[in-house]
């Protein structure tokens, strides 16, 4: 599957201010966060290095070059930042084949979207060849666009999967609903001007305006989103 951003689309959500919702992968659909630090734990062995517990809230959320990156420094690992990122998309697709549990409340949402006929799009810090693997259990027939992090200039924490995101569906970040998990897709989708809810998956996020803190996406359903839109 190549990414994809179709034609513009202008249909607004009848009846409310709603106009899109923007979707998180990693620890917000499917409960894989775990496994990427698991995959970072077992590679870094290999190497002669332990990782400290701690560094787990650092790594979360963000692009694979900044926590490759990051751990690299943090150990004095002799490994580059290209042979790094073969070895933990590797160890990750070699996870998610063999087990991709959805977060509670993921299949829910996704069918109670798409039978609204809501435009929903799919954005992660991900490189594409993991959401394609991805998709093919969260079903790519819920999403009308994805975006991989090696697809944008600058990933998250920058605005710019957001707003690719908005501008692929033809819609205003300012209308759209954002779901993440991590302090770092909070803050991309807030600065590309996005109305969020953040289920925490790893660290704890405090509510703030046009940010609402839920325990789980089984409290997130079309009508809560909607009433996050202002009238």
């Amino acid at each position: 599957m190549t990414s994809t951003v179709p034609a513009p689309l202008t249909r607004t959500a009848e009846g409310s201010a709603l106009q899109a919702v923007l979707l998180d992968m990693d620890g917000t659909l499917v409960d894989t966060e775990g496994f990427w630090w698991d995959v970072e734990v077992e590679i870094f062995a290999g190497l002669g290095h332990a990782l400290d517990d701690s560094w787990r809230h650092v790594v979360v959320g963000g692009p694979m070059s900044r926590s490759a990156g990051f751990l690299i420094e943090a150990t004095g690992a002799d490994i580059t930042l290209t042979e790094l990122s073969v070895l933990l998309n590797e160890g990750f697709e070699d996870r998610i084949t063999r087990a991709l549990p959805l977060m509670p409340g993921a299949a829910r949402l996704l069918a109670e979207l798409a039978e609204h006929e809501i435009p929903t799009a799919l954005v992660s810090a991900s490189h594409r060849r993991i959401i394609d693997r991805v998709l093919t259990s969260l079903g790519p027939q819920h999403f009308t666009l994805t975006v991989a992090g090696d697809e944008v200039a600058r990933t998250k924490p920058y605005p710019d999967p957001y707003l690719f995101a908005a501008a692929g569906l033809g819609v205003d970040p300012a209308r759209c609903a954002v779901v993440e998990d991590t302090a770092t897709g909070v803050a991309s989708a807030e600065a590309a001007g996005c109305h969020v809810v953040a289920v925490p998956s790893v660290a704890p996020i405090t509510a703030a305006v046009r940010r609402t803190v839920v325990p789980s996406l089984e409290q997130v359903d079309l009508p809560f989103l909607r009433g996050l839109m202002p009238r």
